[in-house]
């Protein structure tokens, strides 16, 4: 970075054992990991001083949340199932009136990123106190940003009463997550700890945090394609999880993440799968800018981080290009409009037709190259 001094100690290369100034702010949400700990979420509830809680949830996992309001008993006052995916403001306008109605005093989401999502627009306009029981890998439950769609464009936030105060990670709730979710939900994770990786802000805790997270993933994923049952690929890939959310909320995202906010914004792809889709193609759009900051992730991925990571989500059965997602041809031109505006720093500076191409790759499948 511009203007901050580098304290070089040790020998080697320009470059080489060299530590520069950072900031580093550790987050003060509670994490409870551990095979069935979400049987404890009577005392949880408790113990994070609530005793009205509202279920969150998508239709789709309605019966689970029901089943779970049912465990939490007289701490339960109901469910609001109307999660959707890029947190709808209309739809968060609805769980408030039943949040007043209710008297709640705090929100038990349950599932992914869509109903995490809605949980952390609650929040952010009561003040809500939040409990995430995750069941997918999106990681978006360790931040305090919150991404929201009005009027056909998402927009983030972020904010201290956003962050959930507290996450229960059970890789015993992840054992039904359909292999095609598990490969997108992680991919989509994933992109958080490349992004990190090369952030303007980023320290060596997160670093560390984004390393680590990757390789969890890279052990992890290709058993669960294999046997999606397998309980310690499960808790493996939750831990990832886990580690690549916590880079998300500590550093700033860059040019993957602006590109995925607009196709999902204003175009309606799908979440995760935008996410997978995307990825390899933005980090080798990025890999000569952050070739040194790139090196321990594209060692976990045969030496190149695009070209790398585009053979492992192949490898495990990920959607390859934007035309599988509902994307047409005629979008990309809108599509690299809407991301060039008031774009988010980058290693690589960006311009409307350096991203046009990107699109366009991204949009036929093809193997990027670094």
């Amino acid at each position: 970075m511009a203007g901050h001094h580098r304290i070089r100690h040790g020998k080697g290369e320009a470059g080489e054992n060299e530590m520069r100034r950072f900031s580093y702010a550790g987050s003060p949400a509670r994490i409870l990991f551990g095979s069935g700990i979400s049987l404890d979420l009577v005392s949880i509830v408790e113990e994070a001083g609530c005793s009205r809680a509202l279920v969150l949830a998508t239709p789709h996992q309605k019966a689970d949340a029901e089943q779970l309001a049912a465990k939490l008993g007289t701490l339960s006052v109901g469910v609001f199932a109307g999660a959707v995916m890029h947190t709808p403001v209309e739809v968060t306008q609805a769980a408030l009136a039943i949040v007043a109605e209710s008297g709640a005093d705090c929100v038990v989401s349950l599932g992914g990123g869509s109903t995490t999502g809605l949980g952390k627009a609650i929040a952010y306009r009561t003040d809500l106190t939040q409990i995430v029981v995750p069941t997918t890998y999106a990681g978006s439950e360790v931040t305090s940003i919150l991404g929201q769609t009005q009027d056909g464009r998402k927009t983030t936030v972020k904010d201290p009463r956003i962050l959930p105060e507290v996450v229960v990670y059970d890789p015993d709730l992840t054992h039904g997550l359909p292999v095609a979710m598990s490969v997108t939900s992680a991919l989509n994770a994933m992109a958080h700890a490349v992004e990190g990786l090369y952030a303007q802000d980023r320290n060596p805790v997160s670093s560390l945090m984004a390393v680590e997270g990757l390789r969890a993933f890279a052990k992890s994923l290709p058993v669960i394609v294999r046997e999606p049952g397998n309980a310690e690929a499960r808790a493996e890939a939750l831990y990832g999880a886990w580690l690549c959310g916590t880079v998300l909320g500590a550093v700033g995202m860059a040019l993957h993440h602006k590109i995925c906010h607009t196709l999902g914004g204003s175009f309606d792809t799908p979440h995760a799968e935008t996410h997978a889709i995307m990825l390899p193609h933005t980090a080798a759009f990025n890999a000569a800018a952050a070739r040194e900051e790139l090196a321990p992730a594209a060692a976990l991925f045969g030496g190149l981080i695009g070209g790398g990571l585009w053979d492992f989500a192949k490898s495990i059965g990920a959607p390859m290009s934007l035309k599988d997602v509902g994307l047409v041809e005629e979008d990309l031109d809108r599509a690299a409009d809407i991301a060039s505006e008031n774009p988010y720093w980058n290693p690589r500076p960006i311009d409307r037709a350096s991203i046009r191409g990107l699109l366009q790759q991204a949009y036929e499948g093809n193997r990027p190259t670094d």
